[in-house]
C-alpha cells in the first residue's frame, strides 16, 4: 500500500513539474511575442529619417518641381495619378509638351545632369532611342526616375522610401497648364514647343 502512494505521489510531482514548465514556456513565449511586436513598432518610427508619409510625399514633390522648374525651355505638366503603398507614397508628373525624337536626348540630359548636380545616384539609364529614360536615387533613399513612351510624351516619378503610416494628401503643387482633375489616363502630349517639339509631325 504504502509503495502504491509512492508511487502515485511521484506520478503527480512528475506531472505538476511539467505542466509548470509548460506554463513558464507559454509566459515566456508570450513575452517574446509582446516584445518583438513592440521592437518592430519601434523600427518603424525610425523609417524614412523620422518622417511620416505625408512628409515623405511633400518631398517627392520639391524633387520633382525641382527638375521641372530647371528644364529650359519650360515645359506644360500635369499630375499624374499618386499611388500609396504600405508605407510608401509615390508621385507622378506628366508631360503635356510634346518632345519630338530629335529632342528626347537633349531633354534627358538636362534632367541627368541637374540630378547629377543635386548629388543623386544615376541608377541606370536606357539608352532605347524611342523610349529613353533615366532613374536617379538620393542619398536618403527616394527614388525619381524620368522616361519618355508613346507620341514623345514624358513621364516623371519620385517614390518615398518608408514611412510612418499616416494620411496622404493630394499634392499641393500647381501644374502650369490645364489640371485635367479627374481625368485619367491623362490625354497623349498636346502643347507644341517651337524648342522641344522641333521636327515632330
Amino acid at each position: 500500500m504504502r509503495r502504491r502512494f509512492q508511487i502515485v505521489a511521484v506520478t503527480l510531482a512528475v506531472g505538476f513539474a511539467l505542466s509548470a514548465c509548460g506554463s513558464e514556456n507559454a509566459q515566456s513565449g508570450a513575452n517574446t511575442s509582446t516584445t518583438a511586436t513592440k521592437s518592430a513598432k519601434g523600427t518603424e518610427g525610425t523609417k524614412g529619417n523620422g518622417m511620416d508619409m505625408q512628409e515623405a510625399a511633400d518631398r517627392a514633390d520639391s524633387m520633382l518641381d525641382a527638375v521641372l522648374k530647371k528644364i529650359d525651355p519650360e515645359v506644360q505638366w500635369a499630375h499624374g495619378p499618386t499611388s500609396k503603398g504600405s508605407c510608401d507614397v509615390t508621385r507622378r508628373r506628366t508631360v503635356m509638351t510634346i518632345v519630338s525624337a530629335d529632342r528626347r536626348q537633349g531633354f534627358l540630359d538636362q534632367v541627368e545632369q541637374f540630378w547629377r548636380a543635386s548629388d543623386y545616384r544615376i541608377k541606370a539609364k536606357n539608352n532605347d532611342t524611342e523610349f529613353p529614360a533615366v532613374y536617379a536615387v538620393t542619398k536618403d533613399g527616394f527614388g525619381i526616375s524620368v522616361s519618355i513612351r508613346a507620341k514623345g510624351q514624358a513621364f516623371f516619378e519620385a517614390d518615398t522610401p518608408c514611412a510612418k503610416e499616416s494620411k496622404v494628401a493630394d499634392s499641393a503643387s500647381k501644374p502650369n497648364g490645364p489640371a485635367y482633375k479627374g481625368v485619367y489616363p491623362l490625354p497623349s502630349p498636346n502643347v507644341r514647343s517651337d524648342y522641344w517639339s522641333a521636327g515632330a509631325s
